[in-house]
């Protein structure tokens, strides 16, 4: 774009548009590195700083073409449009730059509803690479960073866990795969919970009468929810699931039922600490007489559980 813009010195900058709405890490980094592949240039915004109150973590982030499309957020959707802005013009100059917005900002005009402040760190991407090497490994579910340095300019790939934030004078975005939902039982509710945590952006996966999931479908970033009404059925998927590191285990029935339920599962070796794992009755609230209202009730403990565990 810097050459278009020395060609044309009357070239007028692009009205930002969002592409679709998506605060997915996966979608964003697919975005940028799409955009690329397609002869676009492209920016990959962070967010790096937080002064107050703000509506999204440290390493939210948009992707933003040089034609003006964008995806992401790193506020509320308030000021995504002028981010955006701002992105095209680093784009056409080539060079990174970080923006300020709300408290200790110079634009006076852009306030944040929240009443704090963020820094922006937008970063002109240099090539692809390091973003499908980062969206391969997601797709993998192996956890990974990309690590931004604003002295020169660059971004790398590492893979590991680990939160976003600076070290030292580089700035760490990490990322988890999606998370992924394990279902089993009777049709009727497990596909409810199928559609709703489908909706909400988890990789769902349904459990067929008479398979065994291997041990790589359960890890850290799994919940299980089992939907059987017959003890005996769930009993293996229990216990595959409880000698794995998955962050939600919940199970259907009622509190009598799964006092029987731990009994056979104290039979099969499993210590309390094990037991306590489970969630159930399943959902945030018991008693759920529909299945639309136990799937909002299973999903959004699932959320809840997630959000609250070691994440990023």
């Amino acid at each position: 774009m810097a050459a278009r813009i020395a060609e044309n010195p009357d070239w007028i900058a692009p009205e930002p548009r969002a592409a679709f709405l998506s605060d997915d890490a996966i979608d964003i980094l697919t975005f940028a590195a799409d955009a690329l592949d397609d002869g676009y240039s492209a920016a990959l915004v962070t967010l790096v700083e937080i002064r107050g109150g703000a509506a999204r973590a440290i390493g939210a982030q948009m992707a933003v073409r040089d034609d003006g499309l964008y995806c992401g957020f790193v506020s509320g959707g308030c000021t995504e449009a002028a981010v955006a802005a701002d992105a095209v013009i680093a784009l056409s100059k080539g060079m990174d730059r970080n923006l300020r917005l709300g408290e200790g900002s110079p634009f006076f005009d852009i306030v944040l509803p929240c009443g704090g402040g963020i820094t922006l760190a937008i970063h002109v991407l240099r090539a692809g690479s390091v973003l499908r090497s980062a969206l391969r490994a997601l797709r993998h579910r192996i956890p990974v960073r990309l690590r931004y340095h604003p002295g020169t300019q660059a971004l790398s790939f590492e893979p590991g866990e680990g939160t976003s934030g600076w070290e030292g004078d580089t700035f760490v975005r990490a990322y988890r795969p999606k998370p992924r939902l394990l279902l089993a039982g009777t049709p009727m509710e497990a596909s409810a919970v199928a559609r709703i945590a489908t909706a909400s952006s988890y990789e769902v996966v349904t459990i067929e009468r008479g398979q065994t999931p291997t041990p790589d479908q359960f890890d850290a970033d799994t919940a299980v929810a089992l939907f059987y009404h017959d003890i005996d059925r769930e009993l293996p998927l229990l216990d595959a699931a409880l000698f794995s590191p998955a962050f939600y285990i919940g199970a259907l029935g009622s509190r009598r039922t799964h006092a029987k339920r731990c009994e056979a599962l104290r039979g099969r070796g499993h210590g309390e600490d094990d037991l306590a794992r489970i969630k159930a009755p399943i959902g945030i609230f018991d008693k759920a007489r529909d299945v639309n209202a136990l799937a909002l009730s299973v999903v959004a403990d699932i959320a809840e559980t997630y959000l609250h565990a070691a994440r990023v």
